[in-house]
C-alpha cells in the first residue's frame, strides 16, 4: 500500500445502488469521484434482488410506504427523483422490464442489467469504482477535508458520502461501517432490526405446520398497526411469502399476528348458503374449493371436517369461520438478518438535510440509501429510496 493521498472531489463509501447513483450524478457535473468498497464486485446486492431480475423500483411511489421515526423526510427525494426519471434512464439503455403484481417493475432479462447500465453511467461520468478496499480509518483535518485511510491506499476529499447499506445479509459482504461512521461525527442511530423477513415458529407451531412447506395462499395478515394482502408461504423454518415479509417489518418479538386466508369471501355466508342447499356435503370437500387440503386438515379438527354440512350449528360454522379468518399464531422471532431484504432503523433523519442527505452536524458529510432510517415496503421501494437520495446527494457534494 502506497502513503500517496489520491485527492478528489467526492469520496463514496459503498458501490451500493444509492452510491452508483451519487458517483454518476456527482461526475456529470464534473465532480472528481472515487467510489470505495471492500466487496470483490459492485451492486451485489442489486445483483441478487428479485430473485436476480431487480424489482428496481414501483409505479405507485408514496411516503406511506415507508417506514421512519421521521415520516416526511423522505418526501423531498422521493418527489424530486422519480420512479418516472429512473424508469426513463431503464428506457434510454434499452433494458425490457415488464410489471407485476402491485406495481413491481423487474427486469425481463437480469439485474445484470441494471448492474451494468449504473457502471455505464459511472464511466461516462468519469467516476472511479475501487474494490476490495478495506476502510481502515477516517479523520476530518483542520482544511475541512476529510481524510480515508484504506487497505488500497489514502484518499482525500472535500465531500464524503456514506453509502454502504445495513446489516441485511451478511453474505453479500453487509457491515455495520456506516453507523460506526456516523456515530464517530456525532450522529444518533434508531436502533436496527432486520426487516423484510421470514418468521421462524414456537415448536410446537413448528412442528405441526412443517408439513405444509411449499403451500402457498393469498392471505390478509394483520397486527394491530398494519395489514398487507398478499401471498403467505409456509416454509420448514416457518412462514415467509410477501404477507408475511412486509408485516415482519411492523412486528414486535412477543406480538401475535392475525392471519385472514379468506379475506374476499365470508366463510359463514359461504358455508350456509351450502348447507341449505346441499345439506349432505362433507364440510372438507366444501373448503377444499377455497382452501389446500393439507392446510384444512392441520387447522381444522379431523372430526369436524368429515361432518356433513347438516350436522353443523351456526356455533360451530362461526367457529370454523373464526379459526380460518381469525388465526392468530404468535411467531417466535424472525430469521435475523441472515434472511432480511433491509435493515430497519439507522441515521436519525432529524440531523439530516431532506433535500441533499447532508449532514446537519458535519458539513461536507452525506448519508444516502439503507443506511438512512427509512425503510421501504417490499416491491421496489428501497430501490427507489437508493436512486433517490443518492440523486439527491449527487447535485451538491
Amino acid at each position: 500500500m502506497s502513503n500517496k493521498t489520491i485527492t478528489s472531489d467526492v469520496i463514496i463509501i459503498g458501490a451500493s445502488a444509492s452510491g452508483l447513483m451519487c458517483a454518476i450524478e456527482a461526475g456529470k457535473r464534473g465532480r472528481r469521484v472515487i467510489v470505495l468498497d471492500h466487496a470483490n464486485r459492485a451492486g451485489k446486492k442489486i445483483l441478487m434482488s428479485g430473485g436476480g431480475r431487480c424489482n428496481f423500483t414501483n409505479m405507485d411511489i408514496d411516503a406511506a410506504n415507508f417506514i421512519s421515526h421521521n415520516q416526511h423526510f423522505c418526501k423531498s427525494a422521493l418527489s424530486r427523483y422519480t420512479q418516472w426519471d429512473f424508469i426513463a434512464m431503464v428506457k434510454a439503455h434499452d433494458i425490457p422490464y415488464h410489471e407485476r403484481d402491485l406495481g413491481k417493475l423487474f427486469c425481463d432479462d437480469s439485474a445484470k442489467d441494471i448492474l451494468n447500465m449504473l457502471l455505464q453511467e459511472c464511466k461516462k461520468a468519469r467516476a472511479k469504482v475501487q474494490l476490495n478496499c478495506d476502510i481502515k480509518d477516517i479523520e476530518r483535518s483542520a482544511d475541512k477535508l476529510f481524510k480515508v485511510r484504506t487497505s488500497t491506499g489514502n484518499y482525500s476529499a472535500e465531500s464524503l458520502v456514506i453509502a454502504s447499506g445495513g446489516l441485511s445479509i451478511p453474505k453479500m459482504c453487509a457491515s455495520p461501517l456506516g453507523y460506526k461512521i456516523a456515530e464517530q461525527f456525532g450522529h444518533h442511530i434508531w436502533p436496527t432490526s432486520p426487516g423484510l423477513v421470514p418468521f421462524t415458529l414456537q415448536p410446537d407451531d413448528k412442528q405441526r405446520l412443517e408439513v405444509l412447506s411449499g403451500i402457498s395462499v393469498e392471505c390478509l395478515v394483520s397486527n394491530e398497526r398494519m395489514q398487507f394482502n398478499e401471498n403467505i408461504l409456509f416454509t420448514h423454518r416457518g412462514l415467509s411469502g410477501p404477507a408475511i415479509l412486509q408485516i415482519s417489518s411492523y412486528w414486535q418479538p412477543g406480538e401475535s399476528i392475525t392471519i385472514n386466508l379468506l379475506p374476499d369471501l365470508s366463510v359463514v355466508d359461504l358455508l350456509t348458503a351450502k348447507r341449505e342447499k346441499q345439506p349432505q356435503l362433507k364440510l372438507k370437500n366444501v373448503l377444499a374449493d377455497v382452501l389446500p387440503r393439507r392446510l384444512l386438515t392441520v387447522l381444522l379438527e379431523a372430526d369436524t371436517i368429515e361432518q356433513p354440512l347438516q350436522n353443523l350449528s351456526r356455533d360451530s360454522i362461526s367457529a370454523i369461520a373464526d379459526k380460518l379468518q381469525h388465526w392468530m399464531i404468535k411467531p417466535n422471532a424472525t430469521e435475523g438478518y441472515r434472511t432480511a431484504e433491509v435493515t430497519l432503523g439507522g441515521v436519525d433523519c432529524d440531523q439530516l438535510s431532506s433535500k441533499t442527505m447532508e449532514s446537519k452536524i458535519t458539513p461536507g458529510l452525506y448519508f444516502i440509501g439503507e443506511v438512512v432510517d427509512v425503510t421501504g415496503w417490499l416491491g421496489g421501494y428501497n430501490f427507489q429510496w437508493a436512486w433517490s437520495s443518492g440523486w439527491c446527494a449527487g447535485q451538491v457534494v
